[in-house]
C-alpha cells in the first residue's frame, strides 16, 4: 500500500520515467511472447527459436538498466533523517523502490500480453495478417505456465536489480587520524607532529623544557626575588605549552630536586591557529576524490575481446544466416567493455579540459566532469556501444539489402530508447546532486551564462572523445559482418 501511495503521489517527471519503464517492459515482453509463438509455430526448428530467445536478452538488459536508473533518481524513496523512527529505514525504502519497479514492469507485461492476444485475434476474433503472423502461433493454444514465466521475467529481474543496487550498505570505517606511527629517528610517537630538519638537536630546544617543569616547591628556601623570577619563567613556559598536556620532551623532577629528562613524548603538542587557540587535528581527514580510471584498462581489454569474438563469429557465419549467438556474445562483451571504460574516459575528459593553463570556465567544466564521471560515465559507454551497433547494422543493411523485419525494429527501438533514457536520467540525477554547488556559485556572483557555457563545454568535450570512439568501434564491428 505504501508503494501504491508513493506511486500515486509522485511528481509528473517521476511518473513519466515510470511510464518509460512500463513501455520498455511491454516491448520486451512482446518480444518474449513472439519467441514463444515462433517455437510453437516451428517445432522442427528449435535452434532458430532459441536464437530468437537469446536475442531477447539485449532488450531485457536495457529495460533492467533503465529501471535501476529510474529507481535511483526517484526522490520519494531516498533515505531522510527521521524516517527510521517511523519504520522507514534504508531497508524499507529499498523494498518500496523494488516494489514500485515491479509494479511498473508488471503493468508493461500486462500491456504486452493484451497486445499479443489482440494480434492473435483472441480478443476480437480476427487475427492480424502481416509479417508477424508467423510468430503469433495462430490456431494454437498458448501454454499458460510458459506465458506467465516469460511475462514475470522482466518484473522479477528489474526488482531484483533495484534491490541489489539500493541495498543498505554499512559505512566503511574511516582511517584513524590518531594512529601511532614512527616519528623521527629514535622516537616512537604520534606521526601528526612534524618537525623541521635539525629541530631536535637545535641548541636550547631541550633546555627550556627541562627548566620549565621544575616544581615551584623546590625554591621555597630561596629569596623573594628568586621566587618571583621562577614563577615568571614558569608562567611563561605554561603559556607556551599546549593546553591540557605538558610540553613535548619536558623533564620531570624527583623529590630530591634532580631532573629526569625524557627524550620524546608519546603525544605531539597541539597546534595552534593565528589567535593562539588550540586547534584539534584529531578529526577525520576530508575524503579525497577517488579517481575513476582504474577500470579503464580492463574496459579496453574486454572491448578488444568482444570485437575479436564478433570477428570470429562473423567469419564463421554463412552469408544468408541470421546473426549467430557468437555475434550477440561479442556485442555484449563490447558493451561491457565500453561501460567499464566510460567513467575513466569521462574522468580523462575532465583532466584534458583543465590542461595547459585553464581559465575559470575550463576549470569549472573539468572539475564537474571529474566529479560526475561515476554517474554519467557508464551510461555514456552504453550509449556509445548501442550507437556503434546501430551503425554496423545500417552498414550491413546497405551492403546486403537485408530486411530486419518489424520485430528487429521493435528490439532496436527498445534498446536505443532505454539507453538514451538512462543517460538522460543520469544527467538529471547529476544535476540535482550538484544543485548546492550551483546555488553557491550563483550566490557568489557567477553569471548564469558562465554555468551554461560550462555545460556546453562539457558536452562538447564528451562528444569530441566518445564520437570518434563510436565510429572506430562501429567500423571494426561492421567489417566481419559485411564480408
Amino acid at each position: 500500500m505504501l508503494a501504491l501511495r508513493l506511486t500515486r503521489a509522485a511528481r509528473l517527471a517521476v511518473q513519466l520515467r515510470r511510464l518509460l519503464v512500463a513501455s520498455a517492459s511491454a516491448g520486451t515482453g512482446f518480444l518474449l511472447l513472439c519467441a514463444l509463438g515462433h517455437a510453437l509455430t516451428h517445432p522442427d526448428a528449435p535452434g532458430a527459436s532459441s536464437l530468437r530467445l537469446a536475442w531477447c536478452a539485449a532488450p531485457l538488459a536495457a529495460t533492467v538498466y533503465l529501471a535501476v536508473a529510474v529507481a535511483r533518481a526517484d526522490p520519494g524513496t531516498r533515505p531522510r533523517p527521521g524516517l527510521s523512527a517511523i519504520g522507514l529505514g534504508p531497508g524499507r525504502l529499498m523494498a518500496v523502490s523494488a516494489t514500485t519497479t515491479a509494479l511498473s514492469a508488471a503493468l508493461g507485461s500486462v500491456a504486452a500480453l493484451l497486445g499479443f492476444l489482440y494480434l492473435r485475434g483472441d480478443l476480437t476474433g480476427a487475427p492480424v495478417d502481416g509479417a508477424v503472423s508467423g510468430v503469433l502461433a495462430l490456431g494454437q493454444r498458448l501454454p499458460a505456465p510458459a506465458v506467465v514465466t516469460l511475462l514475470a521475467l522482466v518484473p522479477a529481474a528489474a526488482s531484483a536489480a533495484v534491490a541489489l543496487t539500493l541495498r543498505p550498505r554499512a559505512p566503511r570505517p574511516a582511517p584513524s587520524a590518531g594512529s601511532r606511527r614512527y616519528g623521527r629517528f629514535g622516537a616512537y610517537g604520534w606521526g601528526a607532529a612534524r618537525e623541521t630538519f635539525g629541530a631536535y638537536g637545535r641548541y636550547g630546544a631541550r633546555l627550556a623544557s627541562a627548566s620549565a617543569s621544575a616544581p615551584a616547591s623546590a625554591s621555597a628556601s630561596a629569596s623573594a626575588s628568586a621566587s618571583a623570577s621562577a614563577s615568571a619563567s614558569a608562567s611563561a613556559s605554561a603559556s607556551a605549552q599546549p593546553a591540557g598536556g605538558r610540553p613535548a620532551g619536558a623533564a620531570q623532577a624527583d623529590p630530591s630536586g634532580a631532573l629526569l629528562t625524557q627524550a620524546s613524548d608519546t603525544r605531539p603538542p597541539a597546534t595552534t591557529n593565528g589567535d593562539g587557540a588550540a586547534r584539534d587535528d584529531t578529526g577525520p581527514a576530508p575524503a579525497t576524490p577517488r579517481a575513476h580510471t582504474t577500470l579503464l584498462p580492463w574496459g579496453i581489454a574486454v572491448l578488444t575481446a568482444g570485437l575479436a569474438v564478433e570477428t570470429y563469429a562473423g567469419d564463421t557465419a554463412t552469408r544468408d544466416a541470421a546473426p549467430s549467438a557468437g555475434v550477440l556474445l561479442g556485442w555484449a562483451l563490447a558493451t561491457l567493455g565500453l561501460a567499464l571504460a566510460g567513467p575513466g574516459l569521462t574522468h580523462l575528459c575532465g583532466r584534458l579540459l583543465q590542461a595547459v593553463r585553464p581559465g575559470a570556465l575550463r576549470l569549472l567544466a573539468g572539475r564537474v566532469l571529474m566529479e560526475e564521471s561515476h554517474r554519467i560515465g557508464r551510461p555514456l559507454g552504453v550509449v556509445c556501444a548501442v550507437a556503434s551497433a546501430a551503425y554496423a547494422a545500417a552498414a550491413l543493411h546497405d551492403a546486403d539489402a537485408t530486411d530486419f523485419g518489424p520485430l528487429s525494429l521493435i528490439g532496436a527501438v527498445v534498446v536505443a530508447g532505454c539507453t538514451v533514457a538512462t543517460l538522460l536520467t543520469a544527467a538529471v540525477e547529476a544535476k540535482h546532486a550538484r544543485s548546492d554547488t550551483t546555488d553557491a556559485l550563483l550566490r557568489l556572483g557567477a553569471p548564469p551564462t558562465t554555468l551554461r557555457a560550462a555545460a556546453a563545454l562539457r558536452a562538447g568535450a564528451l562528444l569530441a572523445v566518445f564520437g570518434p570512439l563510436t565510429l572506430v568501434v562501429a567500423q571494426l564491428a561492421s567489417l566481419p559482418l559485411a564480408r
